[in-house]
């Protein structure tokens, strides 16, 4: 067995019950690894991280306060650990992990490809240099973060330890919640914890106009646009629901079909 000082340390980071046992269970059956600590949202993970050093991060992508590649953003003055990101994504994520062999857990996932992604981790920690480890999540970071023209067309929605994906196409408009933004699907209402500003990153811009602090909407569905005191709007879906278009987001009318 390898010795307590030489074990790697390992910290794992995910939002949800279910997935922290899953990770905790299937690393108490490692030989080679401590498991140094947990952690829950985004500002847990860079004090955890900060504080307990860890050599492996086990780290969601979705999590709330900001995401996995926020935390990883705001430890940019810190060693950055060896990372396997945990993702619900299955399109242009996993291709970027691929291209740039950092590896991932697609959600659900076994023991047996949980042991895969360890065994890698754990030989690139012991033949990769610091650097190499940086640069490498670096390259992903520069594919993964939300740019100019690049969304998601589908949006994963996480709920009962199940992962859904919702198309970006059907959804009417997107509401705020506190730290949770609220999907508007025809009838139904899906439920993420994740800010409004973040969810406007992922939409698609040719499609989504945001209208003002708490409401983004899906420009298809706009049926009627009516003038409001103070330069503000009344926007009416082709469901009914009206929301307002606040005077500070005038500029967006252009996208709504107004000049």
């Amino acid at each position: 067995m390898t010795p307590a000082a030489q074990a790697i340390r390992v910290l794992t980071v995910d939002d949800e019950p279910l997935g922290r046992e899953r990770l905790r269970n299937f690393l108490a059956l490692e030989r080679e690894v401590s498991h140094v600590g947990e952690a829950t949202n985004g500002e847990e993970a860079v004090s955890r991280i900060r504080d307990l050093k860890p050599d492996l991060v086990f780290l969601d992508i979705q999590l709330p306060g900001f995401t996995g590649f926020g935390v990883l953003e705001r430890l940019s003055d810190h060693k950055i650990p060896a990372v396997v990101f945990v993702t619900a994504h299955d399109d242009f994520a996993l291709k970027a992990f691929e291209v740039n062999a950092v590896d991932y857990l697609l959600k659900p996932f076994d023991r047996e490809r949980f042991r895969t992604a360890l065994h890698r981790a754990t030989e690139r920690l012991r033949t990769s240099r610091p650097d190499d480890l940086s640069n490498k999540l670096n390259a992903v970071l520069a594919q993964l973060q939300p740019k100019s023209g690049l969304s998601f067309e589908r949006i994963p929605v996480k709920s009962g330890g199940r992962v859904t994906f919702v198309n970006a196409a059907d959804v009417d408009w997107v509401g705020s919640a506190d730290n949770y933004v609220e999907l508007h699907v025809g009838s139904q209402t899906h439920l993420i914890r994740e800010t409004l500003t973040a969810m406007e990153q992922r939409l698609p811009p040719n499609r989504f106009v945001r209208i003002s602090r708490t409401s983004i909407v899906n420009a298809e569905r706009v049926r009627e646009l009516q003038p409001l005191f103070h330069g503000e709007y009344s926007v009416t879906l082709k469901d009914g629901t009206r929301l307002t278009l606040s005077r500070t987001y005038r500029d967006q009318l252009p996208r709504l079909g107004i000049k």
